[in-house]
């Protein structure tokens, strides 16, 4: 009985250890949810709220005005070469709320702006692999933006 335990042991051992080895990081996700506002018409501020199972966890939303990609400029075609970019504002605004022990489940969230006005929807937040398949998930999050009317859509 002990040799074939041992057996056993030791082919679950080994059988997870075939394979290419993958390099993870420690790299971590915040938990919360992103809004995105590309039109903001006279938002400046944001307060989101999150419920669920009974539970409401509200936070400001930092917002931060957006940015993409400018136009990329290169020196050469070699292996010498280089190109640049620099960002460029969109005219839009971002930002981020750290909603503690967020769960991977649909949840009731309600956004306020300027004018207090509620804008609600249900989401839900998915875990995120910050290093690609196979290193494990973290998070979770969930991804917003508002439209000209300030209604809310899941990106």
């Amino acid at each position: 009985m002990r040799c074939a335990l041992g057996f056993v042991v030791f082919a679950a051992v080994t059988a997870g250890c075939a394979g290419p080895e993958r390099a993870c990081t420690a790299i971590g996700v915040p938990v919360g949810i992103s809004l995105s506002i590309p039109s903001p018409n006279g938002i400046s501020k944001a307060t989101l709220e999150v419920c669920w199972r009974g539970r409401c966890v509200t936070d400001e939303v930092g917002l931060h005005p957006e940015t993409s990609a400018g136009a990329t400029t290169c020196t050469g075609t070699g292996p010498d070469s280089s190109c640049g970019t620099s960002m460029v504002p969109t005219g839009g605004l971002h930002g981020f709320a750290t909603i503690p022990g967020l769960p991977a489940e649909p949840v009731q969230v309600t956004v306020r702006f300027d004018d207090g006005k509620p804008h609600t929807l249900e989401v839900t937040p998915s875990f995120a692999e910050p290093n690609g398949p196979g290193c494990g998930k973290d998070g979770p999050q969930a991804q917003l933006v508002a439209g000209p009317d300030h209604e809310l859509r899941v990106r």
